[in-house]
């Protein structure tokens, strides 16, 4: 397998979690390099269901070495009750198969209010932000104020610096009309978060690349998805991490001439949660998804706005993430459809077009240009042979991995492990 970073390539939520558990088999190393534990990866294991923020999917298996890397925003206190909850599962975790990277940065509860609050204030402009404090948390590690892990860790020196830093903000909220945070409740939750996450904190990319020079085959995990990317995604509305290929490089430190392959994972349809532009979005196949109980966020709970899939912007996200194989989802989400809409361009201002504009204004105004394919009509959850797939269900992925411009290679069914097929 060697070295291979996965992305998501639609708007994020498009089953990486349950990809990355089925790739991390053939792993010894998974590296989470970016976002912070306003993401969520649900994998279901027999009858389990483990919904993960901040760790790797790959803690699920016995053996593999999980790493928290340098580009993650770590909640300390999130963590710690993710831990919790994995033990009270019987995960066993230890610093044996959990690492965590000594200059990932910290989000503190004043990251979470400014979130908060920056999102009352634009109103009907809102981003739709999880308000976990990411975006705050990353705008500090820019201004080089933050506070990281190394610092968290140590006993001598954290008190005063999270003293600084606390003073300052205080002024920003009592500005801002919210109510300032108390130093002594601070510094005890975060000391004791610190005395059970210190025996984790390591050098990654020391240990990273130890591992490349020895041949470990390592899966670096994508959180969100391309269309959230600071840079390329559809800005404003996006995350404030480097949610593409490249941000798996700076969020490990492990450099682009060490990786091998990108796989791509993408839904059958095309989902978002949060505020922005959605092209393809369409009521009827938003009711169809939620009637079935699907599409709502790990994280939040909140209902994703869904649409037919969107060729447009899955040839986008191949092009800047260096896609090299698909992995598509959710296939049996569309069982039912008797005929399936795939936008192929849209059409603006008279004019059709081929490629995602950057102006979200732009976007907005754009309607898709679509073509049909018919549907299976039958279920598929329990098919678990690529050969035994309707024959429509078949031509219907093949058509999407031709239409993204990349191999397909993975087809899931259902989120177990056993309704996966590799073609």
């Amino acid at each position: 397998m060697a070295n291979v970073i996965l992305v998501g390539a639609q708007w994020g939520d498009e089953g990486k979690g349950k990809i990355i558990d089925v790739l991390t088999e053939q792993s010894e190393i998974v590296v989470r390099t970016a976002g912070g534990n306003n993401a969520g990866h649900t994998v279901y294991i027999g009858r389990d269901k483990y919904v993960l923020h901040l760790i790797p999917s790959g803690i699920l298996r016995p053996g593999k070495v999980c790493v928290i890397g340098n580009g993650v925003v770590l909640d300390p206190i999130g963590l710690v009750k993710e831990l919790d909850g994995l033990d009270k599962l019987g995960v066993a975790v230890s610093p044996a198969n959990l690492v965590i990277s000594e200059t990932a940065h910290v989000v503190f509860p004043w990251h979470r209010e400014l979130d908060g609050q920056r999102e009352i204030r634009k109103g009907n402009n809102k981003i739709g932000t999880t308000k976990r404090g990411i975006g705050p948390t990353y705008g500090d590690k820019a201004a080089r104020v933050g506070l990281r892990v190394i610092d968290l860790v140590n006993a001598a020196k954290f008190p005063g610096r999270l003293r600084e830093r606390l003073a300052e903000n205080n002024e920003v909220l009592r500005a801002l009309g919210a109510q300032p945070l108390d130093y002594d409740t601070l510094l005890a939750e975060y000391s004791r978060a610190a005395d059970r996450l210190r025996p984790f904190v390591a050098n990654t990319v020391v240990l990273l690349h130890e591992a490349t020079r020895r041949g470990a085959n390592i899966l670096f995990e994508g959180a969100q998805g391309t269309f959230l990317d600071i840079d390329h995604g559809t800005y404003p509305y996006v995350t404030s991490s480097s949610t593409t290929a490249g941000g798996a490089c700076t969020g490990s430190g492990v450099p682009p001439n060490r990786m091998d392959s990108v796989v791509g994972v993408l839904k059958a349809y095309t989902t978002r949660v949060g505020e922005g532009p959605l092209p393809t979005e369409n009521a009827e196949i938003s009711d169809l998804l939620h009637g079935m109980g699907r599409e709502f966020g790990a994280t939040t709970g909140r209902a994703r706005r869904c649409g037919w899939f969107d060729a447009v912007a899955t040839r986008h996200a191949a092009m800047v993430n260096g896609i090299d194989e698909l992995a598509i989802t959710n296939v049996d989400g569309l069982d039912t459809v008797k005929r399936i809409r795939v936008c192929v361009a849209y059409r603006v201002d008279g004019k059709e077009i081929r490629h995602i504009p950057n102006d979200c204004e732009i976007l907005a105004r754009c309607e898709p240009v679509y073509q049909e394919f018919p549907g299976w009509e039958t279920p598929t959850d329990a098919i678990r042979r690529w050969e035994d797939l309707p024959a429509n269900c078949r031509h219907y992925v093949l058509s999407l991995g031709q239409l993204t411009g990349a191999r397909l290679t993975i087809v899931s069914v259902g989120p177990a492990r056993e309704q996966t097929m590799f073609i």
